[in-house]
């Protein structure tokens, strides 16, 4: 089977859908410009084109941790168990010292997503328990839905350090039910998610994004609402200067959907 075939079998579209994919050659010199390996997948969705662009197609399909990316679905879990009422209830800060100052203050659904609070969602993790975050997982048919970790007593953050993964064409199927609010959760809960995943808005259009951060594997996924449609995108990199490469994941990210007068040039 083509790739391109297999794309089309795998996102479920089939032969039949008007959906098209094209890798872009000329989205390498991007990459280069900031000198970071990685892949980039943006579905087109303006005026209902559908149309899917990739850099580097092999790297794509590969699954990879999805970090803080996954918060997105975690807070639709906890919203989901009744562990979290809507964004205005605050996670108590215990004082525990953490290496991001943003971290070290109480939270609400809002800023832990804002600042990428893991010890809010630690505790989410651990108070649902393996079992019941497998299940939410192959419900959500999310990547490799493998909640396993090598954590002895908690459950941890198994989307850093564990087994789960996903590659950037699944997070761009993800992103695409989540904007429909076609899973299976909620509707209220799926429009909430959506409102804390807001980082910046003009009048013709609204971006929601996650950035995520492996330790070795950057990423930054999400989409940009216009009139005519939304452009669903993901990205990661390598990340071997750690901290000093995570501004390339935005930095790339805009640059391409600048090219394609998806976001405006900063």
């Amino acid at each position: 089977m083509s790739y391109a075939a297999w794309v089309f079998v795998w996102l479920g579209l089939g032969s039949s859908s008007a959906m098209e994919m094209q890798t872009q050659p000329d989205w390498a010199e991007v990459f280069s410009r900031f000198d970071a390996q990685g892949t980039m997948v943006v579905l087109d969705a303006r005026n209902q084109a559908d149309t899917t662009l990739v850099h580097n197609p092999q790297r794509a399909q590969q699954r990879l941790t999805p970090a803080s990316t996954f918060k997105i679905p975690h807070t639709l879990f906890a919203l989901d168990a009744g562990l979290v009422d809507d964004e205005f209830q605050v996670f108590v800060w215990d004082g525990t010292e953490h290496s991001f100052a943003g971290h070290n203050a109480d939270q609400d659904l809002r800023s832990a997503m804002r600042v990428s609070a893991v010890w809010v969602y630690e505790g989410f993790a651990n108070a649902l328990g393996l079992a019941r975050s497998q299940q939410y997982l192959r419900q959500l048919d999310y990547g490799n839905a493998d909640a396993s970790s090598n954590a002895d007593t908690e459950l941890g953050a198994y989307w850093v350090d564990g087994n789960l993964a996903i590659s950037a064409h699944e997070q761009v199927a993800f992103l695409q039910r989540l904007y429909r609010n076609a899973l299976p959760y909620a509707v209220e809960h799926q429009r909430l998610v959506k409102d804390v995943m807001v980082v910046e808005a003009d009048r013709e259009w609204i971006l929601r994004a996650k950035t995520g951060w492996g330790g070795s594997i950057g990423w930054w996924v999400g989409w940009v609402e216009w009139p005519t449609g939304p452009v669903f995108f993901a990205l990661n990199i390598d990340t071997p200067n750690r901290m000093d490469d995570l501004a390339k994941r935005e930095q790339i990210a805009r640059a391409i959907l600048a090219s394609l007068d998806a976001l405006p040039a900063r």
